[in-house]
């Protein structure tokens, strides 16, 4: 009796194997070409379209490039501050290059004493020691920290009537001979102001520990020679009174701003006016 034929149903899946290969074959293809299209996008981006860009920023004229850096194109990082926030004094712009350095550690001082003559001794004294309240002696002082006030008087970060003009009709050089000299004149005055530990105790401890709650630092850990603070610190024993108080209330209300990353200013704020009064006649020597 002859085979009946199965129903579709019940066939064998003898082909089925080939069929499932076929399928495979196709996937794998398709896998491929993606992955081959994602590579030669990632060719052209990496190594034609980026290094193109690169190319044509390079050949920007110098110009162009100017101009960009002074703010005078769009786009620029460097754009003119608005014109309410151009009213703010500038900060300190000196700078210790070798040749400053080496000109305010020179012994030779003789321009300096000629300038000093004929600029500066009829405020701040032939050796630096001031007669007048409101005018700083310079006896002790470094010639960093006498260099960096000067410089800054020249830029205008500091402004003072007197001071400004004098200091814009001097060379640089000529400020670091000033400066240079009046640390070699009034060195023998290094230790003036030096007392013992009289006074009122919540002062003397702002002068000699600070104040860690408030974010204080001691005075005397960077304002006397040789303490390790910064190199344009001035020292402040000895110094008058009338001319500390007035520059602590100037940094308290940020009408002086030539201090270096703000220290002073941020200081002199947390600082009551009665304390800085008594600070100023501690330091002088008068409290």
């Amino acid at each position: 009796m002859a085979d009946e034929p199965t129903a579709p149903d019940q066939q064998s899946p003898a082909g089925a194997p080939a069929e499932q290969a076929a399928v495979d074959r196709r996937w794998r293809l398709m896998a491929s070409s993606a992955v081959g299209i994602f590579v030669v996008v990632g060719a052209i981006i990496g190594f034609v379209l980026i290094p193109a860009g690169q190319r044509e920023n390079a050949h920007l004229s110098m110009d162009s490039a100017m101009r960009r850096a002074a703010g005078l194109e769009a786009g620029s990082p460097a754009q003119p501050q608005p014109a309410a926030a151009t009213n703010a004094l500038p900060v300190s712009q000196v700078s210790w290059d070798p040749a400053i350095m080496q000109h305010l550690a020179a012994s030779n001082t003789e321009r300096g004493e000629k300038l000093a003559g004929e600029v500066c001794a009829a405020c701040h004294g032939d050796k630096g020691l001031s007669q007048t309240a409101t005018t700083p002696s310079l006896a002790g002082q470094t010639s960093y920290a006498i260099y960096k006030q000067l410089h800054d008087y020249r830029t205008g970060a500091r402004v003072n009537d007197q001071m400004t003009g004098v200091a814009q009709s001097l060379e640089v050089g000529d400020l670091a001979s000033i400066a240079a000299y009046y640390a070699a004149a009034g060195e023998q005055y290094a230790a003036i102001g030096r007392r013992d530990l009289s006074g009122e105790p919540e002062i003397i401890k702002l002068v000699w520990e600070g104040d860690t709650k408030r974010r204080i630092p001691a005075c005397m850990s960077c304002h006397t020679n040789g303490v390790g603070g910064p190199i344009e610190t001035p020292a402040l024993l000895g110094q008058n009174r009338e001319y500390m108080v007035a520059q602590l209330n100037a940094y308290a209300d940020k009408s002086r701003k030539n201090d270096v990353y703000g220290r002073m200013r941020d200081i002199s704020r947390r600082l009551t006016p009665d304390e800085r009064e008594k600070l100023a006649r501690y330091l002088q020597g008068t409290l």
